[in-house]
């Protein structure tokens, strides 16, 4: 992390190192960074602490910079980010470099309220799940370090076991206003290309700032039927089945039968029944010189214009 200040401070910035003490606390730490005016937050490490990073800054004028450092990093694979790694470790002056010479847009957040819950509800970045993806959350987090530092390909080995343990799970699903009852292995509200710990480009259509999700139900039971929807999503292939809809939406209630555990941004986040709603362009994000063209709908701003 020196070295990344140091990078900065060659540019001009006045940089202070913040390391986080537990879980929750870099959304106290960037909330106190835009509290005191600063213009940017570089969140080093994986999905989780940019959620909790952006849960800090949503609504405020203070840019949020992705530093991959975690396991998946999703959304550095979203942005199309050099990837450091313990025999690549260059590549994290290479990240930098990218955000370094990046853009700033507004990027959609969603936002999920559980019913009943003493909580306003949380921010996210990615993806917020019910089903297969947020029972294996719930069943596999927080995991031992010695599985985060083996890569994503742990995550499989260890959810093959508790995949075969999946219970059936009827859902009533409200999509403005349309409804869906079925037995459904998963219902996932995309705010993304990908998914998957990037591994599949899901939505390819997608944008960060159109002010909608892409949601996707899908039919069916058993671990071979999740391993048959993710081999069709890898081709490309999901689009005109009878046993997948996809529909954009900006608000999702969710009811199931048994009460289920869901996941945002494969971090666990409670049980449903719960409310997704889209807060458009509530974030605003260092893009690097790294991601897709058309991610975004509107323009953005050269980080060096605000320098």
């Amino acid at each position: 992390m020196e070295m990344v200040a140091d990078f900065w401070r060659t540019r001009g910035w006045d940089v202070v190192i913040r390391p986080t003490q537990a879980v929750g606390h870099a959304t106290v730490l960037a909330r106190e960074a835009a509290a005191a005016g600063h213009g940017l937050v570089l969140a080093a490490g994986g999905d989780g602490t940019l959620g909790e990073v952006t849960n800090g800054l949503v609504g405020t004028q203070t840019i949020m910079a992705p530093l991959p450092l975690g396991t998946a990093n999703s959304f550095a694979g979203e942005l199309n980010m050099p990837l450091p790694g313990l025999f690549n470790p260059h590549r994290l002056l290479q990240a930098i470099d990218v955000l370094a010479n990046g853009r700033v847009q507004e990027m959609d957040l969603g936002h999920t309220a559980v019913h009943g819950g003493s909580q306003n509800g949380r921010y996210w970045l990615l993806w917020a799940g019910v089903g297969a993806d947020g029972y294996l959350v719930d069943e596999l987090e927080p995991r031992p370090k010695w599985t985060k530092r083996v890569g994503p390909i742990s995550y499989v080995f260890q959810g093959v076991p508790v995949m075969l343990r999946l219970p059936a799970m009827t859902a009533v699903v409200a999509v403005d206003g349309q409804t869906f009852a079925d037995n459904f292995l998963l219902v996932l509200i995309s705010n993304s290309r990908r998914y998957a710990g990037g591994m599949v480009e899901l939505s390819p259509q997608a944008y960060l700032d159109d002010g909608l999700f892409e949601v996707w139900l899908f039919r069916g039971r058993g671990v071979l039927r999740i391993a048959q929807y993710l081999a069709l999503a890898k081709l490309g292939d999901l689009a005109g089945r009878p046993d997948v809809t996809r529909l954009t939406a900006g608000k999702i209630d969710i009811k199931t039968d048994p009460p289920f555990p869901f996941q945002t941004d494969g971090e666990p986040a409670g049980r449903t029944p719960f409310t997704v709603s889209i807060r458009p362009r509530a974030l605003r994000l260092l893009v690097p010189s790294t991601a897709p063209t058309d991610l975004f709908l509107r323009p953005g701003i050269p980080l060096a214009e605000l320098e």
